[in-house]
């Protein structure tokens, strides 16, 4: 069963989801069902046909079976969905009862991540 907590251990295709951020304005507010997934793509069918959407440069808003929201940031799902199995659980998904949202959470992995590689060039050196 999806939970919020194992969201991204599971296939994703004919959730519901609705695109809460982007870096394409245009993108934000598209809402429909997951009907393909790629690396670095997911394809939602809306009223107006589908749409793909970059994951990395997005957070995506889906509805699990059991109705519960959850607000994932795609760099979390960049990768293929196969291998996304093994990586999950190195992961956070924040959903909306524990009130932080999942952005700060990725921006907090990519700050993390600048200054790992910062301190190990200056290692080099």
């Amino acid at each position: 069963m999806i939970t919020p907590g194992n969201i991204l251990r599971h296939e994703l295709i004919g959730l519901p989801v609705e695109v809460v951020h982007a870096a394409n304005p245009a993108q934000q507010g598209i809402a429909g069902r997951i009907i393909d997934e790629t690396r670095n793509m997911v394809v939602i069918e809306t009223a107006r046909g589908p749409k793909k959407i970059e994951k990395a440069h997005a957070t995506f808003r889906l509805t699990v079976p059991d109705g519960t929201v959850v607000d994932v940031s795609g760099a979390a799902l960049v990768s293929q969905p196969e291998k996304r199995l093994s990586k999950a659980s190195k992961m956070r998904v924040n959903d909306e009862r524990r009130g932080r949202s999942s952005v700060a959470a990725s921006k907090t992995r990519v700050e993390d991540e600048r200054r790992r590689r910062s301190s190990e060039t200056k290692k080099r050196f």
